[in-house]
């Protein structure tokens, strides 16, 4: 996820704050994983240095000064060729899983308890996001069905590639 490109998309929407940023961000994008304040202030701060943002008007706030941030031209330009470019369909061919399975392997480790811990993690985070889909809204059911789409993916290469440990151990042991 791009905060800066997405902080310029809620701008480019409407002129905000912060403070509103980061709650408009937090409601779509950061379910589980919240922005934090410091980020959605520094990432302001930089995209006005780079003159894709700029500040409207200052008033006091219960803190400090409330900046009002606008996009800029060179901001929704940026914005506008993010939008239509696709995102690289490209796999992961380094996952940490894969990693691990290698590793496991090369050190004479049991890789198939890791692959069956790993299972066991992914099935209860499947559960965890079915409950969500279930008893949530629309947005809420979109990105749990995008987790569990990625995490059924994980679980047949999984049981792929505990049918093949020994091929596999053979493969990366001299």
């Amino acid at each position: 996820m791009s905060v800066p490109l997405t902080l310029l998309g809620l701008l480019e929407r409407e002129p905000s704050h912060g403070y509103d940023l980061k709650r408009e961000y937090d409601g779509y994008f950061g379910r589980g994983k919240p922005l934090p304040f410091g980020q959605v202030y520094s990432t302001l701060s930089r995209l006005a240095r780079d003159g894709k943002v700029v500040i409207s008007e200052v008033g006091p706030g219960d803190g400090p000064d409330r900046k009002r941030y606008i996009i800029t031209e060179l901001g929704a330009t940026e914005v506008d060729h993010w939008l239509t470019e696709p995102v690289e369909p490209e796999p992961h061919l380094q996952t940490v899983l894969f990693a691990k399975v290698v590793l496991a392997l090369m050190l004479d480790r049991p890789a198939g308890e890791y692959l069956d811990t790993q299972r066991t993690a992914h099935l209860q985070r499947m559960r965890e996001l079915t409950e969500i889909k279930r008893t949530g809204g629309l947005v809420d059911a979109l990105l749990a069905d995008h987790g569990l789409y990625h995490l059924e993916a994980d679980l047949r290469w999984i049981e792929m590639t505990g049918a093949r440990l020994d091929a596999l151990k053979k493969a990366v042991r001299p």
